[in-house]
């Protein structure tokens, strides 16, 4: 099967670069308000498993097609003679500055390429327009019209009719605003210009399907360990003295775990853009609220990393592993002194307290302590705003065409992504309480997880 290749031409600051940028899914398509941006022919492929569906041709607008017609329509020969008149034209005309714009947008065409004829949906519509449609008639090659709507003014009633009178099919098409399935539909449309189109370009639809879900399972993945993390977070600070008592210490545990919030959901936007690659997106939105005024779990006992509970739960065998690892500190000059110590504390801890333990030293060091520790997140709504915030962003990534190069903003309508339906609310409740009370995640629990956000989106 060839490839099939359209020229996207028309008049200058009409969209045909953002109608590039939104089919090719490419943001390096060069757009500007400024007319005579795209200066050259530029080939952009669509391309997807290493697999070239089909290209499109950014051309440069016309810029004199009353004078290029006009010498077309002075040459000898009949209808039949048109695309050698207009093949003539080019050859002669190739090296004159006058007419670079309509030499180089008919070059493609020229080789078999389809047109793409746009046009402005919301300008009415001018005789001087007539002249680009006849000589694009005149090549002879199967051609499309687009009406793309730029401005808030509506004139495709009007151009529908003038287009119909040139061209086989007629599209209203905003490059801004199509979301993947007008896309795909816009795809199937091409294929009827040419027999031969038709069968690469179901193809290519059917490729893009595929490409899409797996973008949608590699996002839900990405949101699951996302949201996993953000639920478990938790930031300590080992205290000492006076310090249990210090406010600054616990504003300043507090701000590092808000930011640690922040950091790990802003790095999820990150990678989801990345899915659906959209590399340099500028996104406003407010951050993340914490649900819960008094963060702090309460002080909990810690001997090298063992908790309370840990230490007198492991009694004397605990205690006498704690204590080797004072050997190993040590380099084993201790003659194993610190395993059997790190033994007979364990045993007195286990009928005693854990908090004697702390002021025990072994070689000048303090063996155990209290600590500082704020989060998990017990908040049971905080989970359900997370992962509504991240189906909402997914959403727009998701919809947001290439030829959009503004800031998206990320503002949530009211009850908008909540979690409706009472079975996923139950599965996912299931899923956050385990994750609140883990130390590290079960992958399992994980594909669990990614699966439900799979079934929101």
């Amino acid at each position: 099967m060839s490839t099939p290749v359209f020229a996207i031409v028309g008049h200058p600051n009409k969209g045909k670069s953002s109608i590039v940028s939104t089919l090719a899914q490419d943001e390096s398509v060069a757009i500007s308000p400024v007319p005579g941006t795209t200066v050259g022919n530029r080939r952009y492929p669509m391309i997807v498993d290493d697999e070239t569906l089909y290209v499109l041709v950014d051309t440069p607008g016309f810029q004199r097609a009353r004078a290029a017609l006009e010498w077309m329509q002075n040459q000898p020969g009949s209808s039949r003679d048109r695309p050698a008149i207009v093949r003539r034209f080019v050859e002669l005309h190739r090296d004159d500055p006058r007419f670079a714009a309509e030499c180089s947008l008919l070059e493609p065409v020229l080789d078999g390429a389809g047109i793409l004829y746009v046009v402005d949906g919301s300008r009415p519509f001018g005789e001087d327009y007539e002249a680009e449609m006849e000589i694009l008639r005149w090549t002879g090659q199967p051609s499309m019209a687009l009406i793309n709507m730029i401005g808030s003014s509506d004139h495709s009633e009007e151009w529908s009719n003038a287009l119909g009178q040139y061209f086989r099919i007629v599209r209203v098409f905003n490059a801004l605003t199509a979301d993947f399935d007008k896309r795909v539909q816009l795809l199937l449309a091409f294929g009827q210009l040419r027999e031969a189109w038709r069968e690469p370009l179901q193809r290519a639809v059917q490729l893009l399907e595929e490409e899409q879900g797996r973008r949608r399972k590699l996002a839900a993945r990405l949101i699951a360990e996302s949201l996993s993390q953000m639920i478990s977070l938790t930031r300590r600070r080992r205290l000492t003295g006076a310090a249990d008592r210090s406010t600054e210490i616990r504003t300043s545990l507090q701000q590092e775990y808000k930011q640690a919030l922040i950091a790990l959901e802003s790095q999820c936007r990150s990678d989801v853009e990345q899915v659906y690659s959209h590399r340099h997106l500028e996104r406003h939105e407010a951050l993340v609220q914490l649900l819960d005024e008094d963060l702090f779990a309460t002080q909990t006992w810690s001997l090298f990393g063992l908790t309370r509970e840990q230490l007198v739960g492991t009694g004397a065998v605990g205690g006498a592993a704690a204590g080797g690892v004072v050997d190993v500190v040590t380099g084993g000059h201790s003659l194993l002194l610190g395993a059997g110590i790190g033994g007979l504390i364990g045993a007195v801890s286990a009928w005693f307290t854990a908090d004697r333990v702390a002021d025990i030293r072994v070689l000048g060091l303090p063996l155990g302590g209290k600590e500082l520790c704020v989060g998990p997140m017990r908040n049971i709504n905080f989970p359900y705003v997370v992962l509504g915030r991240a189906l909402l962003h997914h959403k727009m990534v998701e919809d947001r065409t290439h030829a959009c190069r503004g800031p998206m903003e990320l503002a949530q309508a009211p009850g908008e992504f909540q979690v409706a339906d009472a079975g996923s609310r139950k599965r996912l409740e299931k899923i956050f309480v385990k994750l609140r009370k883990q130390e590290t995640l079960r992958p399992e629990l994980l594909d669990t997880l990614a699966d439900e956000i799979g079934k929101l989106m």
